[in-house]
């Protein structure tokens, strides 16, 4: 199930967006981790950084082949051998990662999906006690010159709510990430 108005736009234009950095870091997505999981890694804007920070590996889940077509010629243009990508409706079937198994997960621009509620159930179940889910979202606000539409945009305390629901526990629900987007920090 592709995630709605999940569309792309071009590589360059999209990475534009983003200091891939700095929002790693204000997510505390740091060198403690050992694994770490992307839910819809896209061109791999987070996922190459992303990799080069863990200890152990990424696994990068996206339901697009041609998302996961690029993100494997990231990898090898990278040397990135800890990054395992891997062609998944992750919405429907889940990761297919144990229980309890790794220490993050990265939920970055991705629950304005239909059924946020199954993500972040999956994210709770393969993260290890006391691991940690960073969310990154759009602001909602029609000055953003991409993004979901507004109706169906997750504002930051519908994401606070959805990740209570699904028993994380909020360690900072206001990160500002500008220009466009906000973060959260959970722990299972």
């Amino acid at each position: 199930m592709k995630i709605r108005e999940s569309g792309m736009p071009e590589e360059t234009y999209w990475e534009s967006f983003f200091d891939s950095q700095f929002i790693l870091s204000q997510l505390q997505f740091d060198r403690t981790i050992n694994d770490a999981v992307e839910f819809g890694s896209g061109y791999g804007t987070f996922t190459i950084p992303a990799a080069k920070i863990i200890k152990g590996n990424l696994y990068a889940f996206d339901i697009d082949p041609i998302m996961i077509e690029r993100l494997n010629q990231r990898i090898n243009e990278t040397k990135s051998s800890n990054i395992k990508a891997f062609k998944r409706d992750f919405v429907k079937e889940g990761t297919g990662l144990q229980n309890n198994s790794v220490d993050y997960v990265m939920l970055f621009n991705i629950l304005h999906a239909e059924n946020p509620a199954a993500l972040l159930n999956e994210a709770y179940r393969i993260l290890k006690p006391d691991g940690k889910a960073g969310i990154i979202h759009w602001i909602h606000s029609s000055i953003t010159p991409r993004g979901p539409s507004l109706d169906i945009r997750p504002t930051s305390l519908q994401c606070v709510d959805w990740l209570l629901e699904a028993n994380f526990k909020i360690t900072n629900k206001e990160i500002s990430l500008p220009p466009y987007h906000y973060g959260i920090i959970a722990n299972k």
